[in-house]
């Protein structure tokens, strides 16, 4: 991954305030195929914290699993909010964070420029989204991704409390 250090970092930080406020974190991811997951994964007592992740690509499958509103772009805002509230919901997590953009080395479809990407985010409380404009070829951009979409984590988890009696023990 690149900016290894500070992805460190973040992932100690995510890692120890999720279990010190038993918290359940997820993914959803497109652009950066199961990636996110595997980084988030690698964290500390993992076991503990990280309720899973969804690797969806095709719409009709963001739809079908994660809720998305038919006929949205995928590449979008709204798709990257609605994927993180879908997969928070599905894995009934405390904060989610999903990624979908263009990997490249060219436009997608909709002519969206390679290095587009959107990760979103969702809480009991809103959801909300970054936009991002990476470069690279494919698999950097897909690394940078996850290395935002790591530190996205870091920063929205300072904001959520645990879900409390609601969820069984483990």
């Amino acid at each position: 991954m690149t900016d290894g250090a500070d992805s460190s970092d973040d992932l100690r930080h995510l890692s120890r305030t999720a279990l010190e406020r038993r918290l359940r974190i997820c993914v959803a991811e497109s652009l950066t195929s199961g990636r996110l997951a595997s980084a988030v994964g690698g964290g500390d007592d993992a076991g503990c914290w990280f309720g899973g992740g969804a690797v969806v690509y095709q719409s009709d499958e963001k739809e079908r699993v994660l809720g998305v509103t038919p006929g949205l772009d995928p590449c979008s805002a709204e798709v990257a909010e609605q994927m993180a509230e879908g997969a928070r919901k599905l894995f009934d997590a405390d904060l989610c964070v999903a990624t979908t953009g263009v990997g490249g080395p060219g436009p997608d479809d909709n002519g969206h420029p390679a290095g587009t990407v959107f990760l979103g985010w969702a809480t009991a409380d809103g959801v909300g989204h970054r936009a991002l404009m990476l470069s690279g070829d494919p698999a950097e951009v897909m690394e940078s991704a996850v290395v935002q979409a790591v530190r996205l984590l870091t920063v929205r988890i300072e904001g959520v409390h645990a879900a409390g009696p609601r969820r069984a023990s483990s």
